[in-house]
């Protein structure tokens, strides 16, 4: 039982841990062109595939019910008026977006040291779910709060993100890889 409770405590303190990286994460700003790359999404994704659906979800969770208060951790401040910006969407697509990449993970196990290609697979897959629902919320946002059009969303909601967004699937596919056995031996010690 004791043992059990270990592992259950594990698990909320990575959730707590990545619900930080993607608080600061959004300090990091780099210009590169028109739209600037934030690295928020990127431990959002990681979240998911690191931790499994449950504890990434629950990672987002945590990260915006602090911006929710009034913590200044997104992009733009903190408060409930975040939600009446364009950014709301994204922000909403965070918990989607963590909650669809780690179920389609799945819980991380010991067993995943070298990597195969069905997880190579399935990481890959996952944090471009989960990036492009991060960006689908936004558009469909986008569209509810300033009434404008699916095309005209998209031109300004979505494509101008790919590249940044490419960049980030890329360097998070090899993350995952090397971040989910470490975190199985914490959070889900028992599965091989």
């Amino acid at each position: 039982m004791k043992a059990s409770l270990k592992y259950s405590g594990n698990r909320y303190i990575f959730s707590v841990v990545f619900a930080a990286l993607i608080a600061v994460s959004g300090f990091f700003i780099i210009p590169i062109g028109v739209i600037p790359v934030v690295l928020k999404n990127l431990f959002v994704v990681l979240a998911g595939t690191v931790l499994g659906g449950i504890y990434g979800g629950l990672a987002v969770l945590v990260f915006l019910a602090a911006g929710l208060i009034g913590i200044p951790v997104f992009v733009i401040g903190g408060g409930i008026g975040v939600f009446n910006t364009p950014l709301g969407g994204y922000l909403a697509g965070y918990f989607f977006a963590s909650l669809a990449a780690g179920l389609i993970c799945g819980k991380p196990k010991t067993g995943e040291k070298k990597a195969n290609a069905l997880l190579l697979l399935r990481i890959t897959a996952a944090s471009a779910a989960g990036f492009s629902i991060i960006l689908f919320c936004g558009v469909f946002y986008m569209m509810r709060l300033n009434s404008i059009t699916f095309p005209a969303a998209m031109a300004a909601g979505f494509l101008p993100f790919i590249p940044g967004d490419l960049i980030k699937l890329a360097a998070s596919v090899p993350l995952a890889l090397k971040l989910r056995p470490i975190a199985a031996r914490y959070i889900n010690p028992e599965a091989k």
